[in-house]
């Protein structure tokens, strides 16, 4: 594990976030949240990962020009 991912997942044990690091030798794609990393992402299991961690909290505006995201009142 390289130095970015190993940064990656050091941001995401100490704040909120979600991070996303290729690999610049093999390609490979690496997703991390709350100290977790998960390796070797193919496009689809990227997809419905950041699909269920940040869509959820989301809904699409009634707004007819663009479409914005608003957080929901939970």
């Amino acid at each position: 594990m390289g130095t970015r991912h190993r940064a990656a997942l050091g941001i995401s044990e100490v704040t909120d976030s979600v991070t996303i690091t290729v690999s610049e030798e093999t390609g490979g794609i690496s997703v991390t949240k709350n100290g977790e990393l998960h390796r070797d992402l193919d496009k689809e299991t990227l997809a419905n990962l950041l699909q269920n961690e940040l869509m959820h909290k989301f809904k699409p505006s009634s707004s007819r020009t663009w479409n914005w995201m608003v957080k929901r009142n939970e």
